[in-house]
């Protein structure tokens, strides 16, 4: 058969033995209502999960330069549950039950051995989350990529009854903030995290830093994003338990928390209430960054921020026990009094 598309720098034929190895994982993703991969669009019946006014909420996000630590570390395994976290937990923020992911990835070269690494971590992604792999794309650009150079983002679709959308209209002074811990860095910040560690410090990804325990740069900076998917969905499942949720990744706590609370009031966190992990103290050090700063960031420990009501916090902090989840009481809502919606205590 000819080859000019080969001679081109583009194998057919790896795209082929892509698809046949990731079969596997596509299938550990499925779930009510979805349809099997392979053809033109990927299928999901809305109808067979018993909506009664159901509203779709999507998302879509990448990885960013945390991709380089996992070239870095030659571990390709985990990067794809961090597309797949910062996609599904931005709609569990308004309530939503994920139900589809798709991926998209371009190289330079088409690695089957590797990309198969990486759609395993974006089924493990979707297993975590309850989606359904219903697709995806693996784009072949020779001279756009290096050989050994590839890109990774998605998105998601998910579902909620409409008088159930968690929009922050319900927020009101008193409520209570609710922090659910983070793995790590998550995916935001890595253009700095690098800069700080690897170009200004001359570290590598098997340094040791003291601060660290033992454990090594690599391991703790690629540590994947968690996905809140199961410990929401009680809570989604009760009577009007949450007033709203923050996804806490690129502007942190002072630019993600306002989306979320109306006009008139403000968050004020009280900063000493949860453990900060060590990798944090360890970049503000190093990069001599502002405190302010730090929490315009990174999400300094704190993946999810809940806002329950005063008489619903006994409630959540008893499911959330229940699921074995992790959860610091870290603030609450006040008056805005000068225009600064997001306050940082050491104390409250």
């Amino acid at each position: 058969m000819p080859k000019a598309y080969e001679n081109a720098g583009v194998s057919v034929e790896a795209g082929y033995e892509v698809v046949n190895r990731i079969k596997a994982h596509v299938a550990r993703t499925a779930r009510p209502g979805a349809g099997g991969i392979g053809g033109f669009g990927g299928l999901f019946d809305l109808a067979s999960l018993g909506y009664k006014e159901p509203v779709l909420v999507s998302g879509t996000d990448g990885v960013g330069t945390k991709l380089m630590v996992a070239k870095m570390m030659n571990k390709h395994d985990t990067i794809g549950q961090d597309c797949v976290a910062m996609c599904v937990n931005d709609i569990l923020a308004q309530g939503a039950e994920p139900l589809f992911f798709l991926d998209y990835i371009a190289c330079g070269k088409n690695d089957p051995a590797l990309l198969e690494q990486v759609v395993k971590g974006v089924a493990d992604g979707c297993v975590q989350a309850g989606a359904a792999l219903v697709g995806g794309e693996t784009a072949e650009m020779p001279d756009m990529y290096d050989a050994d150079e590839y890109d990774l983002a998605g998105f998601t679709v998910g579902v909620v009854e409409k008088s159930k959308i968690i929009d922050g209209t319900k927020i009101a002074e008193g409520d209570v903030l609710i922090g659910l811990p983070s793995s790590g860095i998550h995916s935001n910040g890595y253009s700095l995290v690098r800069k700080i560690l690897f170009k200004d410090h001359n570290l590598t990804v098997d340094s040791k830093p003291e601060e660290l325990g033992g454990e090594t740069l690599g391991e703790e900076i690629l540590k994947p994003t968690r996905i809140y998917a199961k410990p929401l969905k009680p809570l989604f499942a009760g009577d009007d338990l949450l007033h709203g949720v923050a996804h806490i990744t690129g502007g942190a706590f002072v630019e993600k928390v306002p989306r979320i609370i109306p006009e008139g009031l403000a968050a004020a966190f009280d900063i000493t209430s949860w453990d900060v992990p060590p990798i944090f103290r360890l970049l503000q050090q190093l990069g001599e960054v502002d405190e302010l700063e730090m929490y315009n960031i990174f999400n300094m420990g704190i993946g999810l921020v809940l806002v329950v009501a005063p008489d619903k916090v006994a409630e959540v902090e008893r499911i959330l026990d229940a699921e074995n989840e992790e959860h610091h009481t870290i603030g609450k809502i006040v008056k805005d009094v000068d225009g600064t919606r997001v306050q940082l205590h050491k104390g409250l």
